[in-house]
């Protein structure tokens, strides 16, 4: 078995629940190593130890300075002489950055959009195609360290009772004019409940719902039920909600223990972010809607009456 580096991707001090996901994979391939960016490597020890990370390198306080140029220079100088056998990252803006900055500094490629690992004689990506019908396996050949990019949920993230993970320092070399640019503020969406990827129970709304006023009704359900509200991609494109609500391919994948689709026929794309939830109740008032498909209970009926009835029966 040889030596697994985890993207590990921190907030002030909290681990991101993708960053655990894959420490549960990693641990099963070999001897984890976590490496960060940031100055809460301290803070975090902890859980990356109790999640299977023997060691957390780091490069420490950035002064504002973007972790993507930072982190991929020093995994690229540092793989030279380490040579993991893999580094995994999370399919998440902050490691699909660092993965693209370090693939082009070792030349070497990126197998994306993965939901399993396994070892068959080198270590596997196995990659839903064709809105998840079908899987691709994908092995490295060469010897560079192979490059996975991770989709959330794929692994289930459970702690092994591990001690606090060793800190060490990553060497961040000169970055010219790309460590030049400073992060000066940033923008925080208020939220009053849990994240849609992180959920419980996920009501999403789609084109049924007729018009943006209506979306409320998701919005209440979803609060009823002490959730997280989501969209299809059709009601994201014209503007109804942000793009962060949307569930799907191009979106979020969820895998909640109660997913309700409202208003949503079951566009493949859509199906794929969500059919992982453990019971999905569908209401439509098409009873030839994709969605009934991959539904464990299928409500046939105009959303506008039904979603009112469940709010009212709940508020009772």
């Amino acid at each position: 078995m040889g030596t697994i580096w985890v993207h590990a991707e921190t907030n002030n001090g909290t681990v991101s629940t993708i960053t655990l996901e894959l420490l549960a994979k990693a641990r099963e391939l070999g001897d984890v190593v976590a490496v960060h960016a940031g100055g809460d490597a301290e803070q975090v020890a902890a859980e990356l130890g109790e999640h299977g990370a023997g060691k957390v390198l780091s490069t420490g306080d950035l002064d504002g300075g973007l972790p993507g140029p930072a982190l991929g220079s020093a995994l690229a100088d540092l793989a030279a002489s380490e040579a993991p056998q893999a580094i995994l990252f999370g399919t998440t803006y902050g490691g699909r950055d660092v993965a693209g900055r370090l693939s082009a500094k070792l030349d070497a490629p990126v197998i994306t959009n993965i939901v399993d690992i396994v070892d068959s004689d080198g270590l596997v990506g196995i990659e839903p195609v064709f809105g998840g019908t079908t899987n691709v396996n994908t092995k490295f050949t060469g010897s560079k360290p192979g490059i996975f990019l991770v989709r959330p949920k794929s692994f289930n993230a459970e702690p092994t009772g591990g001690s606090p993970a060793e800190v060490g320092a990553l060497t961040v070399p000169e970055l010219g004019a790309t460590g030049s640019a400073k992060v000066v503020s940033q923008f925080v969406e208020e939220s009053d409940g849990p994240k849609l990827d992180e959920a419980g129970v996920v009501v999403s709304g789609g084109r049924g719902l007729g018009e943006a006023d209506k979306y409320h009704m998701i919005e209440d359900l979803a609060k009823k039920l002490g959730g997280a509200a989501g969209a299809s991609r059709a009601i994201v494109d014209a503007g109804w909600v942000p793009y962060s609500y949307q569930v799907g391919q191009t979106g979020k994948v969820v895998k909640p223990d109660v997913y309700i689709a409202a208003g949503i026929s079951g566009a493949t794309q859509h199906m794929v972010g969500m059919k992982g939830s453990k019971t999905i109740i569908a209401i439509n008032k098409d009873p030839e809607a994709p969605i009934f498909s991959i539904a464990d209970l299928g409500i046939i009926g105009d959303v506008h009456k039904v979603l009112p009835a469940l709010i009212a029966a709940l508020g009772e």
